[in-house]
Parts: structure tokens; sequence; C-alpha cells
């Protein structure tokens, strides 16, 4: 008898110690408490206050919590990021090549407006201009756009005869507000 109740003595100490251990607390398990009948028996051994506890719920040095991935900025303030004047248009809007000049043969004449940001309602307005002489409008146009990211809005202007030579220019507004104005001229050879 006096075996058992050492085994469950040595219990009680070891799950003392490992609930201790594991709720962060370093304190010495209380003292069993012999019965006496067993008084001469000796003391249970003290390397209880040093089992570790189980890896499950062992008292680990504190570790910050980790920190989301770098959040990437989404700028939602729509602008136009730029405007390319041209003869020639991608399959994604975008002028091929940017000019400053054309030829009187150029049947048409294109403006890519890169925009950025979101809008869920936008007009973009395009005003081309003959500036020889006097100035005169050729022709305006709108297109209303709703975006959340990058867009290339395209505008053209046609002239099926020969483009007189001179200087020329395209305005863009958005809601009415000029942000870009494009020069460029005709010119022969």
């Amino acid at each position: 008898m006096n075996s058992l109740l050492r085994h469950v003595l040595r219990y009680v100490v070891l799950s003392t110690a490992v609930a201790l251990a594991a709720c962060g607390k370093h304190e010495p398990p209380p003292a069993p408490k012999s019965p006496a009948s067993a008084s001469s028996a000796p003391a249970a051994p003290a390397a209880a206050r040093t089992a570790p506890a189980p890896a499950a719920t062992r008292n680990l040095p504190a570790t910050p919590p980790t920190a989301p991935a770098a959040a990437v900025r989404v700028d939602t303030h729509f602008r136009v990021a730029g405007v390319t004047v041209g003869n020639e248009v991608a399959a994604d809007h975008r002028v091929t090549q940017a000019r400053t000049h054309f030829a009187p043969t150029d049947k048409i004449i294109y403006a890519a407006v890169e925009t950025e940001g979101k809008t869920e309602s936008a007009t973009l307005t395009a005003t081309w201009s003959y500036l020889e002489g006097q100035s005169r409008q050729i022709v305006s146009t709108s297109q209303s756009i709703a975006t959340t990211g990058t867009a290339v809005t395209t505008f053209e202007v046609r002239n099926p005869n020969l483009w007189p030579t001179g200087k020329y220019q395209v305005v863009i507004a958005v809601d009415g507000k000029t942000v870009s104005t494009q020069d460029f001229e005709v010119t022969k050879g």
C-alpha cells in the first residue's frame, strides 16, 4: 500500500508541476502530506519542479504576432496619367508610336488617354483644333467611362482628304476640366 500511495503522491506532484509550467507560473508544487503510516518513507523527489511541460502546453517566450503582408496601396483618386498622339493604335487602344508630326496623307490621328484610379462615372472629352490663322475647332467628342484601375480611352479625328499643313492641338478634359493639351503639326515631306 505504501508503494501505491507513493505513486499517487508522485502523480499529484508531477501533474501540479506540469499545470504550473503550462500556465507560466514557476512556483514549486506544494509538498505532499504523508499519511501517518508512511511517515518513515522518503519524501518525493524534487525533480518534478523542472520537468518540462508537454510540447503542446509548454510556456514558450512570447513572440510578436506576425504582421500582415505589406498592403499594396491602391490609388482610388481618378486622374489622367498621360496622353499620346499618333497615327496607329494597338489592340489595347494604346498608340503604337508617339508622334508630333504627321503627313497630310495620314487619314486618322489618334489620342490615347491613359487614366488611373477609380471612378464610377467620368466624362472624357477630346477637342481637336486647327491653330493656323484664325484658330478653329475641328471636332469635339466625349466618352463616359467607369474604371477601377488603369484604362486607355482612344479618341480619333478623321479626314478623308489631305490635312492642311500647319499646327494642331488636342485638348483633353475630364468632366469639363482641361487636364492635358497636346500640340502636333502636319507637314509635307
